[in-house]
């Protein structure tokens, strides 16, 4: 992973102690020293920016910082669900980075429990998902589920209901969303949540689009019904 925000919320990650190699420019290094952004023993590398560089993706802008780490694993379902309160974001196969970084970053900020995602079809939790999440995917937990329709099947047994977004459903968020423990099922920008996915949900929902553009990006639909879920839920 590589940025400020994603590698210093990395180092600050205890999950984090004792993995990875941390690189860095003269100056970042400085900067996490005195700054103690490293509180869990990682010793940067001193390195150029240009050598930093070489190392990524074309374009990925590093600020002077990269974290060679593998991902999070995820936690267990049962983790994110017990008790049942609050909003968890179901994930059904959207497999661009940007936009899973961009929910995670949403969801955080919007108070979720967490996501849920597949184990196939899903990205790593690092690279670009990591720059775009902006430190979120280190402070907010994700499980990984073979099954997305079992996984809410379990999910109803320990008190959840599932409200899947379609952009042909009768009901709004508004209408469908209120203060009960609730999952935000959001499917991938071309499919939508799949069918069998969506039998398993309790109710589906739009987003009401009075302007007369029919889509959203899935990243600024999630951003819209979580802040709808925090509505339903009183504002807390």
């Amino acid at each position: 992973m590589w940025g400020r925000h994603p590698v210093v919320a990395a180092l600050a990650n205890p999950a984090r102690k004792g993995m990875g190699r941390l690189l860095a420019t003269a100056e970042r290094a400085a900067e996490i020293e005195r700054q103690a952004l490293a509180p869990h023993g990682h010793r940067p590398e001193i390195v150029d920016a240009q050598a930093l560089q070489r190392m990524l993706p074309q374009g990925a802008v590093h600020q002077g910082l990269v974290f060679k780490v593998a991902p999070l694993h995820g936690v267990a379902l049962e983790d994110l669900a017990e008790p049942a309160e609050g909003v968890i974001v179901m994930l059904d196969q959207i497999t661009d980075p940007q936009n899973v970084g961009a929910i995670f970053r949403s969801a955080l900020a919007f108070g979720a429990r967490g996501i849920v995602m597949q184990d196939r079809h899903s990205p790593a939790l690092a690279g670009p998902l990591a720059k775009a999440a902006a430190g979120a995917t280190e402070r907010l937990p994700h499980a990984r589920v073979t099954n997305l329709s079992r996984a809410l099947e379990r999910l109803a047994e320990l008190g959840w209901r599932a409200v899947g977004l379609d952009g042909e459903a009768d009901a709004t968020l508004a209408e469908a969303l209120d203060a009960r423990p609730t999952v935000l099922v959001m499917g991938s920008e071309g499919e939508g949540v799949r069918r069998l996915v969506a039998e398993h949900c309790d109710q589906m929902a739009r987003i009401p689009m009075p302007g007369g553009f029919e889509s959203l990006n899935v990243s600024n639909a999630a951003a819209v019904a979580l802040y709808e879920s925090v509505r339903a839920r009183g504002g807390t």
